[in-house]
């Protein structure tokens, strides 16, 4: 077990034992920023492979409001990524309705790099643009991980799942895009550390590339749907024991940092 980990207490006081109705051996997953695109998609495709996929929206009216238009019926939690509060919050809900947390899908992120898109410079940065960027990409991810790790400890199983980016690839980094590549970049740093820190025990930790994605993000010109986007995370989600950790990966297949 990782220093600064420590094992949770298994829910026992009425008020914190699980109140949701779900088979006994069914895996409960939480993907946070899933109200839309990337996210809404890997919700319905993990709940498609028989698990509980909480959907997690920073507005839980959306996230309602986008289960019931895909015809999802799924658990919604309201997780605002950027409030440890909120975070620390929907942890508690979890363990109180289902008593355990099996698999975590990073995927909520912001790109609001500008002028000019691909053409952006660093030059032209500001500094609101990097602290919302990291506070979104980097340290959300890493704060709901920290809070949602040792309950997942508590069931000696745990795959977590950060939707990363070929932009922050150091391999074929270039132009355009500063901050957001940093942040992925930062992302892509996590996801080593934490696959070291965990072991290579029970619990898988990888990053995906989805690639470019027809979304609000990705846009209406872009190669892939989103039903391709969300089938590396889902698998990285579902590993087997015997599956790999510390890796990046698209269409299922190790890619370089």
């Amino acid at each position: 077990m990782p220093p600064g980990l420590r094992r949770g207490p298994e829910p026992s006081a009425p008020n914190s034992r699980p109140s949701e109705k779900f088979m006994p051996n069914q895996r409960i997953a939480l993907v946070t920023g899933a109200n839309r695109g990337i996210g809404l998609e890997i919700v319905r495709q993990l709940a498609g492979n028989g698990i509980t996929a909480i959907l997690g929206s920073r507005d839980g009216a959306k996230g309602e409001a986008a289960a019931k238009r895909i015809g999802l019926d799924v658990p919604v939690l309201a997780l605002d990524v950027t409030s440890r509060k909120s975070i620390d919050a929907a942890i508690a809900e979890i363990r109180r309705r289902f008593g355990r947390l099996d698999i975590l899908v990073n995927n909520a992120a912001i790109l609001i790099d500008g002028p000019g898109g691909f053409n952006a410079s660093l030059f032209d940065a500001t500094e609101d643009v990097f602290r919302r960027t990291f506070e979104t990409n980097v340290l959300a991810p890493l704060e709901v991980t920290q809070a949602a790790v040792p309950l997942m400890l508590t069931g000696g199983y745990g795959r977590i799942v950060n939707v990363s980016s070929s932009a922050g690839q150091l391999a074929g980094m270039g132009p355009g895009f500063p901050i957001y590549r940093m942040s992925k970049a930062a992302l892509n740093a996590m996801t080593i550390i934490l696959a070291h820190e965990l072991g290579r025990g029970n619990f898988k930790v990888n990053a995906a590339d989805p690639g470019w994605v027809r979304t609000d993000m990705g846009g209406a010109n872009a190669e892939r749907s989103v039903e391709k986007g969300a089938e590396t995370p889902v698998w990285l989600a579902t590993l087997p024991d015997d599956g790999p950790t510390g890796g990046f990966f698209r269409d299922k297949k190790p890619i370089a940092w």
